[in-house]
C-alpha cells in the first residue's frame, strides 16, 4: 500500500446509511465508547490505492489493520462486503466502523435496489434543481392516509432517535446516536416513509458537520432538519396524515412525450453526500422548468470539470456549456418528479438553437414585479417538505441596480421595467455556493465593485433571510447604460459558478458612478425582531443539548428572554419559550422521591412547538420585507 500524493486525488467514497449503521451496531459496548475518538483519528490518516489493484481506497489504521473500501458501480459503498479490514476482529472491528464513519453519507437513491434510468441517480443534488410543474396549476386536496402499523412503528422509532439526539445536543450526539438515527432511517425507507428518511439523513449530516467544526456548518440548518424530522414523525405516528408527509422515492421517471427545451444557465453542485457535478437549468416552450444533471462522487474538481462534460440525454452532441446557451428537441422524454430529464434507451434528442433572455418563455420572467414573483415562491410556507418545495426552487428574474457591498453581500435595488428607475426594498445578493474553488464569490465581489452597474439577474429566493437572492447567472440589461459587456461566445449571459467575470466585461467605474444611487439602507426587520431571543434558545438546545437549556433556565437568561418577548407583544412566543426551558429543567421522581431520567418525549414536543412557531413567524417577516 503506497501513500497517496496530492496528484492521486483519492477520496473516501460515500457510504450507504444502512451499511454504516450495521457496522456500528456490530461493535461491542466497549468498542462503541472508543468510536468517536477513532473516527477523529482516522479522518487524518492518508489514503492509498488498494494493494490488490482494485478500484477503491485503503486506510492503514495500525500495523496489522488496513481497511479497504471498494465502492460499487454507483461510486458508493452500498454492501457490507465492500468494506473490509485485515485485522483478526473483522468485520466487527473498530477500524472498519471508524473508517466508514469518516465517509460521507450516500444518498439512498444510490443503492442498487432503486430503479433509475439516468447516471445522475443518487446525487444528493435534488435541492439544486427546479421541478417541472405548471405554475398555474393548483394542487388538489387529497384525503388523509392512515399509516400502516409498520409505518407507524417506523415513525415512532425515528421520533425516539431524534428526541434522544436533541436531548444530547451536538457534543454528545456522536457516532452511536447517529447510527441509531441511520438505522431508524433505513427502517423508514423500507416502510416507504421517504420524507422522514430524508430528514433523518440531513440531521446526521448536520451533526457530523457540527462536530467536525466545518466552516460551512450553521446551527440554524441543523435545527431546521431536526424540526422537519420531529414534525413529520409526530404527525405520522399520531394517525391519518397528509399524503405529502409520506414523501416519494426519488428518480421515479414518468413519460414526458415530445419536448423542446432551451438552456437557461449552469449551476455547479457540491453535495454534502460527497458528490460533485453540474445541473443545467432548462425551460420548455410553455414555461416549465426542467434540468439535466451530471453529478457523481467527487469534490470541487469534479464540479468544475462537469461544466463542460457531455450531456447524457438521448446521445445529444452537446456539452453542458453548450446546452446552457442552446436547446434540445427531445422525443420520448422521461421526467422525474423533481424535473430531472432522464436518459433512457427510448429517449432521442437533437440540438436546436437556443434563446436569449429577451425572447421566448424567459422574456416574461424579467417583466414581472419581483415582489409578486417572490410572493409566489414563498407560498409553500416554511413547513413544506424541503425535498418537494416546487415553487420555492423556481428561479426569479429581475433587473437590478448595484449599490455597493456590505461584507460578502452585494446590495442592490430593483429597476422598474417601465422607467428603469430603482425602487423597492434593499436587496441582498449572496453567493449560491461559497466554496473558493467555484466562481460565485469572486464574481459577486467584482459586481459589488461597480456601484451604479445595471444587471439582469436570474436567482433563487433565500427564504430564511430578508430580501435576499442567490444569483445563478447574470446578463446585460437591454438598452440600459452602464451594464455588462459580455463576450460574444457567452451568448448574452454569464453563469456565475463557471464564467469568471473580468474587468473588460464591466463598464468603467466612472461610467457606473454617473448612474449610481444612494444605498439608503434601513433596519433589518428580521434581524431586529425580538424573535432573535427565541432563536437563541432554540438553537442553544440543538448546539448544547438539554443540559445547556436547563442551565439557561436556572441562570435566569431564559426568563429574561420571555419577559422581553411579552413586553414587545410576542406573548405566544414567550409562553412557548417558557414551556421549553421549564421542561428542559424538569426531572421525574419515582415513588420514593428519587430523580429519574428526564422525559425525552415531552422535551422534544416542547422544543418542536417553539421551533415551529419561530419558523412560521420568521417566514412571515421575510415575506413582508419584500413589500416594504
Amino acid at each position: 500500500m503506497t501513500p497517496t500524493s496530492p496528484a492521486d486525488d483519492l477520496r473516501l467514497p460515500p457510504v450507504a446509511p444502512e451499511v454504516l449503521a450495521a457496522a456500528v451496531e456490530s461493535l461491542t459496548s466497549r468498542l462503541r465508547k472508543k468510536l468517536d475518538a477513532a473516527i477523529e483519528q482516522y479522518a487524518a490518516l492518508p489514503l492509498a490505492a488498494p494493494a490488490d489493484g482494485l478500484d477503491g481506497v485503503a486506510v492503514r489504521c495500525g500495523e496489522d489493520a488496513v481497511v479497504t473500501l471498494v465502492p460499487g458501480p454507483g461510486g458508493a459503498v452500498t454492501a457490507e462486503d465492500q468494506a473490509r479490514c485485515s485485522c483478526l476482529l473483522a468485520p466487527r472491528c473498530l477500524h472498519r466502523a471508524a473508517v466508514l464513519g469518516c465517509c460521507p453519507l450516500a444518498d439512498p437513491a444510490a443503492a442498487p435496489d432503486t430503479p433509475s434510468e439516468s447516471p445522475e441517480s443518487g446525487t444528493g443534488a435534488e435541492s439544486a434543481a427546479p421541478v417541472a410543474e405548471d405554475a398555474s396549476a393548483e394542487p388538489e386536496p387529497a384525503e388523509p392516509v392512515t399509516p400502516t402499523p409498520a409505518q407507524a412503528a417506523a415513525a415512532a422509532d425515528l421520533w425516539a432517535a431524534a428526541a434522544a439526539a436533541l436531548a444530547a445536543g451536538v457534543p454528545a450526539a456522536g457516532a452511536v446516536p447517529q447510527a441509531e438515527l441511520l438505522r431508524a432511517a433505513h427502517t423508514a425507507r423500507l416502510a416507504d416513509l421517504h420524507r422522514a428518511e430524508a430528514a433523518a439523513l440531513r440531521v446526521v449530516r448536520g451533526l457530523r458537520s457540527a462536530r467536525a467544526r466545518h466552516g460551512s456548518h450553521r446551527t440554524a440548518d441543523l435545527a431546521a432538519a431536526l424540526r422537519e424530522l420531529l414534525l413529520t414523525t409526530a404527525l405520522l405516528r399520531s394517525g391519518p396524515a397528509d399524503r405529502a408527509l409520506f414523501g416519494t422515492a426519488r428518480r421515479a421517471y414518468r413519460p414526458g412525450g415530445a419536448l423542446r427545451v432551451f438552456g437557461v444557465c449552469r449551476e455547479p453542485v457540491l453535495a454534502a453526500t460527497g458528490y460533485g457535478g453540474v445541473v443545467t437549468h432548462l425551460v420548455t416552450e410553455d414555461g416549465r422548468w426542467l434540468s439535466v444533471a451530471d453529478v457523481k462522487p467527487g469534490g470541487p474538481a469534479r464540479a468544475r470539470a462537469a461544466g463542460t462534460a457531455p450531456v447524457s440525454v438521448g446521445a445529444a452532441a452537446l456539452d453542458h456549456a453548450a446546452l446552457s446557451r442552446g436547446g434540445l428537441l427531445i422525443s420520448g422524454a422521461t421526467v422525474s418528479a423533481d424535473g430531472r430529464l432522464g436518459s433512457g434507451r427510448g429517449v432521442r434528442a437533437n440540438p436546436v438553437p437556443g434563446l436569449d433572455w429577451q425572447s421566448g418563455p424567459l422574456a416574461a420572467l424579467f417583466t414581472r414585479p419581483l415582489a409578486d414573483a417572490v410572493a409566489e415562491r414563498l407560498a409553500d410556507g416554511p413547513l413544506a417538505d424541503p425535498e418537494q418545495t416546487d415553487r420555492l426552487r423556481r428561479p426569479v428574474g429581475c433587473d437590478l441596480l448595484v449599490l455597493g457591498a456590505e461584507a460578502d453581500t452585494v446590495l442592490a435595488r430593483e429597476l422598474d421595467p417601465a422607467t428603469g428607475t430603482p425602487h423597492g426594498p434593499l436587496i441582498h445578493l449572496i453567493a449560491a455556493n461559497r466554496h473558493p474553488d467555484l466562481a460565485h464569490t469572486a464574481n459577486l465581489a467584482r459586481l459589488a465593485g461597480r456601484p451604479g452597474l445595471r444587471i439582469r439577474v436570474l436567482a433563487r429566493v433565500e427564504p430564511d433571510r430578508a430580501t435576499t437572492l442567490r444569483p445563478l447567472a447574470v446578463a446585460p440589461v437591454p438598452g440600459a447604460p452602464a451594464t455588462l459587456r459580455l463576450p460574444a461566445e457567452w451568448q448574452g449571459r454569464a453563469d456565475l459558478g463557471y464564467d469568471l467575470l473580468q474587468g473588460t466585461h464591466l463598464p468603467s467605474a466612472e461610467e457606473c458612478a454617473a448612474h449610481a444611487a444612494p444605498v439608503g439602507a434601513g433596519p433589518d426587520p428580521l434581524g431586529d425582531s425580538p424573535l432573535w431571543r427565541v432563536r437563541r434558545q432554540v438553537e442553544l438546545a440543538v448546539a448544547g443539548g438539554r443540559r445547556a437549556l436547563a442551565e439557561a433556565q436556572r441562570s435566569g437568561t431564559a426568563r429574561s428572554d420571555a419577559t422581553a418577548l411579552r413586553r414587545t407583544g410576542f406573548h405566544t412566543a414567550a409562553d412557548l419559550l417558557s414551556g421549553l426551558t421549564g421542561e428542559a429543567d424538569r426531572r421525574r421522581r419515582d415513588a420514593f422521591g428519587r430523580l429519574g431520567d428526564p422525559d425525552a418525549d415531552r422535551y422534544a414536543a416542547s422544543w418542536l412547538a417553539a421551533a415551529l412557531h419561530l419558523t412560521a413567524a420568521e417566514r412571515e417577516v421575510v415575506r413582508t420585507t419584500w413589500h416594504i
